[in-house]
């Protein structure tokens, strides 16, 4: 669980991150005393039906973070996961909207919130202002029987509803049309949220409850409190369960939702503030092949973000919204509410109708097919036995020093770079074994096969440089084709590694003395260059390589590594390490 914060004051972080919506959208004002955010007047065009919402802080964006064009004209904020005040409420709806339309309050589905927003809204009545209330309820998680009276609560999916009523309204429909319309969105709305942890409030004790490693609860609120189970499950089986407590009409305990045959959803993932982007997109691949594989449902949209949080809660929720008839005619179906535009910071869907129109189709994309300069025949040959055995003894060098690499890269370094020269040397290896490769004496079209290989198994920094040097390595041979057929000499393969040289200088400000694989490589070219013996090439390199035990790093990630007083003098940077062994495994081939 993490415990740690920036803000020990919880008052104080309500506040300033209410204030802060109004740096965000400048048409938005903050009302301090009060918490609410709301719209400037100026920025409503005509008269309308107000939206006015709220909740407990610690759900951002939500609820504040919907408030402008298009979505919420008001927002009252309680202290963390605790309603805000009638009083607040009332002072909203009163003082900080335009009424003159009528008023529809639309928390979400929590005892306090009912209470506190639910006379409010009386409040209003009294006042002679036309107020509808209604209190959002998609979760699906807990069961009829144990929500009893209170019924579902409202979590991630009603998002969905606030966005649909606010456009609505934004459009210019009544309160009637509104109040229906919520109503009918929320009977075929669906949420189930899971996390993996509980989470922890700014300035409060540590709390007894944890999740253990390798469980998750199922049918998470938002509010820290218990789902409806625990399990012991992976992403898929969890999002299978999520789904079945979701679709199942049959389960009479859960049957908020029915589906047949041609029934249309949107679909919603929600973080609930702790996932990182890569994971909840990841999540929202599996969720999305579940339901078509196993659901038989395509979504005719899906939309996923942060909406509705519980702090940095390290879980997400699924939401299923049916599409129904709004009988409200065109413009004003569900659909074409969501994607009405809006400008609210806490809203992050946005893909328009004429885009998800345009491209419905998943078929793949047929992809143009341009002919590299690298699939060109050169004349510049090699014996294929030659290029195997000489290079097959460098592969091997390096291989085998993984393990030495590794040690050094974990002194200096990541630990890294061991595994990903010796992926790449085994990759290759790979390649020059495999009796279909069908290399052939082209010199060019070999190094430009080692290419591709090089390309798609080394990553990182040190893949990054051998890519390139290797592309200009083929450019620098491909240069010196005079058209007619030239063996590969060792003068032809200096002056194509000196080309290869100069453009790797381009990229990467690496010079000879900054403790790095280029401390290695250049000493190598250098002297293949001047004397055309690579035995001698490889004994500089090697020397090279020695050198770098005394260098301080001035690139790479040794920079940000402390103790030097333990290794300067008796480690040499891994990665001039690993090429000196693969360039004296050539030498010792040729």
């Amino acid at each position: 669980m993490q415990t740690k914060h920036f803000f020990s004051d919880p008052t104080h972080l309500v506040l300033t991150a209410l204030h802060s919506l109004t740096l965000t959208n400048p048409s938005l004002a903050f009302d301090p005393e009060n918490k609410i955010i709301f719209r400037r007047p100026e920025s409503i065009k005509k008269p309308k039906v107000a939206i006015v919402s709220g909740g407990g802080s610690g759900h951002e964006p939500a609820f504040a973070g919907y408030v402008g064009q298009g979505f919420l004209d008001a927002s009252a904020a309680g202290t963390i996961f605790a309603s805000p005040s009638a009083e607040q409420i009332r002072k909203a709806v009163l003082d900080c909207v335009d009424n003159e339309k009528g008023v529809l309050i639309i928390p979400m589905n929590y005892t306090g919130d009912v209470l506190n927003f639910g006379m409010a809204a009386e409040k209003a009545r009294a006042a002679g202002i036309k107020t509808e209330f209604f209190a959002i309820n998609d979760d699906a998680g807990v069961g009829k029987k144990k929500g009893g009276k209170v019924g579902r609560r409202g979590i991630g999916g009603g998002i969905l509803i606030l966005k649909i009523v606010s456009a609505l309204a934004e459009a210019g429909a009544s309160l009637d049309e509104v109040y229906a319309t919520a109503q009918l969105a929320n009977d075929h709305l669906a949420s189930v949220g899971s996390s993996l942890e509980h989470v922890h409030i700014p300035g409060r004790a540590m709390p007894e409850d944890v999740i253990p490693d390798g469980e998750v609860e199922i049918g998470m609120g938002i509010h820290n409190e218990p789902g409806s189970h625990r399990v012991k499950a992976n992403l898929p089986e969890l999002v299978q369960t999520m789904l079945f407590q979701i679709l199942d009409h049959n389960d009479p305990d859960r049957a908020f939702l029915t589906h047949q045959p041609g029934d249309e959803f949107v679909l919603l993932i929600n973080n609930l503030g702790g996932v990182s982007p890569l994971e909840l997109a990841g999540i929202t691949d599996e969720v999305y092949r579940q339901l078509e594989r196993d659901h038989e449902i395509k979504p005719v949209r899906v939309i996923q973000g942060t909406f509705l949080t519980s702090l940095n809660g390290l879980g997400f929720s699924i939401s299923l919204l049916k599409l129904a008839d709004t009988g409200l005619g065109a413009g004003k179906s569900f659909v074409e509410l969501l994607d009405a535009p809006a400008e609210a910071v806490g809203w992050s869907a946005p893909i328009p109708s004429s885009t998800w129109a345009a491209h419905r189709s998943d078929a793949p994309v047929k992809l143009k097919e341009t002919k590299l300069a690298a699939e060109k025949p050169s004349n510049l040959k090699l014996d294929v036995a030659v290029l195997k055995k000489v290079l097959g003894s460098g592969l091997k060098r390096v291989i085998d020093a993984e393990p030495l690499v590794t040690r050094y890269d974990t002194i200096v370094g990541d630990g890294d770079c061991g595994v990903g020269l010796k992926r790449g040397a085994e990759a290759i290896q790979a390649l020059l074994e495999n009796p279909s490769s069908n290399l052939t004496e082209d010199v060019v079209n070999a190094v430009n096969r080692i290419v591709t290989v090089v390309e798609n198994t080394m990553d990182g920094t040190s893949g990054a440089i051998y890519a390139i040097f290797l592309n200009a390595l083929a450019h620098g041979l491909r240069e010196q084709d005079t058209g007619s057929s030239t063996p590969a000499t060792a003068d032809v393969w200096a002056k194509a590694l000196n080309h290869s040289v100069n453009a790797l200088s381009k990229y990467t400000p690496a010079q000879p003395g900054d403790r790095t694989l280029v401390d290695a490589l250049v000493p190598f070219c250098n002297t293949l260059l001047e004397t055309k013996d690579v035995r001698a090439a490889a004994k500089a390199s090697h020397e090279g390589t020695e050198s770098t035990k005394s260098m301080k790093a001035s690139l790479g990630r040794s920079v940000y590594v402390g103790g030097e007083e333990e290794w300067v003098g008796k480690v040499p940077d891994p990665g001039a390490y690993g090429l000196s062994e693969f360039l004296a495994g050539i030498a010792d081939a040729a």
